[in-house]
């Protein structure tokens, strides 16, 4: 395969290809190593990915795995269930209401359980399988944990999930569905991953965001690959992104930079801008204040799916917005319920919070004027709405009428004007 190790973010220490998510030298975390090769035949490299199968798979040749290309079937049947080539739409209603020229909604809500996780489980969960293990975990705010549940299902995998206590109900229904095991955790997100990071130096099980987390985040890096596809081989001018841990926005950047350094897609490296919910932005927090630490902050927001209160990768993600000329913003709770409307009314996508996330913060900066009407924008919207419906409850009217014709028309008098 062409990934060849572990390296340690920090000190660049290398480690072989096995569990392990932390540095033993300075506790930086560890990320995959490539060793790729510029393609030379282009076309062909385009034509062999095109004709892969219709999921992450395609981009077998980019991802952790010992599977060959010629494989990519079989690395499918690893991870269960069939993973990305979600649609990329056009979003012209959105762009005129915004003031912006050209705009696509990446709906990635499109997986097989609502959420981009399908992708990084898919990953992870394929790479667990090559390592032995026969139980995978996770701790999630609950999209992961959907996921994880459904692919142990696929696979007739053991599994664990923990999650935070007070989680949105759908989610959690959405789970326990799927034959896991729920574990409900008096805490929020953080006390459930360090209950998690203990767990997993105990017991043999493939904690996808623990020690899996190096190829688990590689997973994010195909929403990049699928989007300059889907864009004729072209990378985006700007991207929007929410930012819970850091790692999805930070790994569709590293994405679209893998490609372009290969030559494949054309363009340079796209603006990226985070989108975090007031009650839990401490990555915006510490973009705001110039600063390069991440504070902890104790979450209180609708958006559960983003409430990290203290993002591993949130540095990374800072120096991202800085270095690409973009940036990183919070929107509130009021705000979120809007965005959640806005995109609805139009693009007929409804998002669960976290794409409230999104398109609030979409709105925030087409309304300052930070996006050129000649950029080419891609907003990503990671779940769906049917998640966190309590974030939508009362703001539209049902009218409730007689069942007669008169009782409409009194209802709606003068609508037809």
């Amino acid at each position: 395969m062409a990934a060849t190790s572990l390296q340690c973010k920090e000190c660049k220490t290398p480690y072989a290809l096995e569990a392990r998510y932390v540095c033993e030298r300075c506790f930086g975390p560890l990320e995959v190593v490539y060793d790729h090769e510029r393609v030379d035949d282009v076309a062909e490299a385009r034509r062999r990915i095109q004709g892969g199968p219709q999921n992450i798979w395609r981009y077998a040749d980019f991802l952790p795995l010992e599977q060959p290309p010629a494989s990519a079937r079989r690395a499918s049947s690893l991870s269960g269930l069939p993973a990305g080539c979600t649609p990329l739409i056009r979003a012209d209603r959105l762009a005129e209401r915004l003031g912006l020229g050209e705009l696509w909604i990446k709906n990635d809500a499109a997986n097989p359980t609502h959420s981009f996780k399908d992708r990084v489980v898919s990953v992870a969960v394929a790479r667990a399988r090559e390592l032995g293990y026969e139980v995978i975990a996770c701790a999630s705010t609950g999209n992961l944990a959907n996921s994880v549940a459904a692919h142990g299902a696929a696979l007739g995998l053991e599994s664990y999930v923990f999650i935070p206590a007070d989680l949105e109900e759908q989610k959690v229904l959405a789970t326990g569905v799927y034959g896991t095991h729920v574990v409900a955790v008096r805490s929020n997100y953080d006390g459930v991953n360090r209950l998690c990071t203990e767990l997993s130096g105990e017991r043999d099980w493939a904690f996808v965001n623990v020690n899996m987390r190096p190829y688990y985040a590689e997973g994010s890096k195909t929403l990049a690959y699928e989007v300059a596809e889907q864009l004729g081989w072209e990378t985006p001018d700007r991207c929007v992104v929410p930012i819970a841990s850091g790692s999805l926005f930070t790994k569709i950047a590293r994405g679209f930079d893998e490609w372009r350094e290969l030559g494949l897609v054309s363009g340079d490296g796209p603006t990226m801008n985070g989108a975090q919910a007031t009650g839990c932005s401490p990555v915006a927090q510490a973009f705001a204040a110039g600063s390069d630490v991440c504070r902890p902050v104790k979450p209180d927001t609708i958006a559960k799916s983003l409430a990290i209160g203290n993002p591993a990768d949130g540095p990374y993600a800072v120096e991202l917005a800085r270095r690409s000329g973009g940036g990183v913003d919070a929107v509130t709770d009021d705000e979120i319920r809007a965005g959640i409307r806005l995109l609805a009314e139009t693009t007929g996508i409804f998002t669960e919070t976290a794409g409230g996330v999104t398109t609030a913060t979409l709105a925030k900066l087409a309304a300052r004027g930070d996006i050129g009407r000649d950029e080419r924008v891609v907003a990503f919207i990671t779940g769906e709405g049917l998640k966190t419906l309590d974030a939508v409850r009362d703001t539209f009217t049902t009218h409730e009428i007689d069942p007669s014709y008169d009782a409409f028309e009194a209802e709606f008098a003068g609508a037809r004007a």
